[in-house]
């Protein structure tokens, strides 16, 4: 039971979150009641509706410091549970009137079950994945970014990592036609240093996420990532999941977040690779708003303080 525990803790502090959230909105909506639309409350509507669509878009001039956790189910000749938690930090950066940098910082806090023996494993840091995509601020139907993408080895254990300095190109293409989302982020990183008696680095990265928006901030989206390690044997190149899941952009009291759970089941996998996953992820939003919007926003915190001290009496 204590192995169990461990090994989920990070997923359902995740789940925690969610549902203290959802409740927190609820309670929100039911005191404050029906209220008519004002111009203030256009506005506001306006730009969670900009917000909901920036979300999706990995290249939007939008910070966001996302807790994404994956629990990986059935790995290894125990079928056991490893459980991955990314932190990654989403930084835009303006660098001239017409250019942008995106910088994406990936994290991982890993749980890795030893694949020798159906109790224990190593805890601790897996190698940081930093990825910088240059992205013009100025946009067509078409939106585009391109950078590269770094493997740092900052793993506390040679089991939580690849021990190899790794670095190569990132491709992001994505378009947004009405409630839709449809991305496609490539990258394929090679190793350049590191401990010499570690295996050489050579893989791929394919996410492709495709969204649809629905009423109140919630949606649907589908965000499998699909891996190829070129130099496996034949037989476990290949990692393609498929699935899916739901999520919402909503406010914690003031913060606005982003939360989703998804599931997905893995159509090819390596020997000993886990058969399927869940993710959670809570995102803290720090959206960039013009000063109308936040007129807009500082009023309408203005009259919820109001209706709380009216209601008080």
């Amino acid at each position: 039971m204590v192995a169990i525990i461990r090994i989920q803790k990070n997923a359902l502090i995740l789940a925690i979150l969610f549902f203290l959230a959802t409740a927190v909105v609820a309670q929100d909506t039911t005191a404050s009641g029906p209220q008519k639309p004002t111009t203030t409350q256009s506005t506001s509507e306006a730009a969670d509706t900009q917000l909901q669509k920036d979300v999706q878009n990995p290249l939007a001039d939008l910070i966001s410091f996302p807790f994404q956790n994956n629990t990986n189910f059935d790995s290894g000749p125990f079928k056991r549970a490893q459980d991955v938690l990314n932190i990654q930090p989403v930084i835009p950066v303006k660098i001239s009137d017409n250019w942008m940098l995106i910088m994406r910082i990936i994290q991982p806090l890993v749980w890795q079950p030893f694949s020798n023996q159906n109790t224990g494993g190593e805890y601790g840091l897996g190698d940081m994945n930093p990825t910088f995509f240059l992205s013009p601020r100025k946009h067509g139907k078409l939106i585009w970014g391109i950078g590269p993408v770094f493997t740092i080895p900052t793993a506390t254990n040679e089991v939580l990592g690849q021990g190899k300095l790794s670095m190569g190109p990132s491709v992001v293409l994505l378009a947004q036609p009405g409630k839709w989302t449809i991305v496609n982020l490539v990258s394929n990183v090679w190793s350049v240093a590191g401990s010499g008696s570690r295996p050489s680095v050579n893989q791929m990265l394919d996410q492709y996420v495709i969204a649809y928006q629905l009423n109140k901030g919630w949606y649907v989206n589908s965000a499998p990532i699909i891996t190829a390690d070129w130099r496996a044997r034949s037989g476990s190149v290949w990692t393609v999941p498929f699935g899916g899941g739901i999520g919402r952009v909503q406010k914690l009291g003031p913060q606005p977040v982003n939360w989703q759970v998804g599931f997905y089941g893995n159509a090819m996998y390596p020997k000993g690779g886990s058969s399927w996953s869940m993710r959670l992820q809570l995102s803290f939003l720090f959206p960039k708003l013009s000063p109308e919007q936040k007129k807009a926003m500082a009023e309408e915190q203005l009259k919820e303080l109001e209706q709380q001290q009216q209601s008080k009496k």
